[in-house]
């Protein structure tokens, strides 16, 4: 977990935006490689898997964002687990992809080194709101 998140579960400090966050940071430049990667599939998963790849990883940001703006910590703790939910959900979708053949581990390696570190910082700040709440 980055300094600033530590401070924020720990109640130490205030954040101004949810876009302060490095967590909801590295969720974008998950999402940016998402669309990058999946241009390339095949049209006929445009609707299919490609849909599903994109809307779980635009919901990792987008549920950190929503959680920090409730103000609350019980309805922040509820968000964070959806993002480690969509983490989850993306992490099969590119295990699905790499057997379809439709990518290689080389083109999802920087998703993948992503998706590794965003479970274990969602995991990280969870864990200690939880203890500080």
């Amino acid at each position: 977990m980055a300094e600033g998140e530590r401070k924020v579960a720990e109640g130490q400090r205030k954040v101004k935006s949810y876009k302060d966050l490095l967590v909801w940071q590295k969720g974008i430049s998950l999402v940016k490689k998402v669309y990058v990667l999946t241009q390339k599939y095949p049209d006929l998963e445009r609707f299919g898997l490609v849909a599903q790849m994109r809307r779980a990883s635009v919901s990792i940001p987008s549920n950190i964002a929503e959680g920090q703006a409730r103000h609350t910590r019980k309805e922040f703790i509820q968000f964070l687990s959806h993002s480690e939910g969509s983490v989850a959900e993306l992490e099969t979708q590119i295990v699905l992809s790499l057997e379809l053949g439709y990518c290689s581990e080389v083109e999802t390696q920087g998703i993948t080194v992503l998706t590794t570190e965003l479970s274990k910082m969602l995991d990280s700040l969870r864990r200690k709101l939880e203890m500080n709440g």
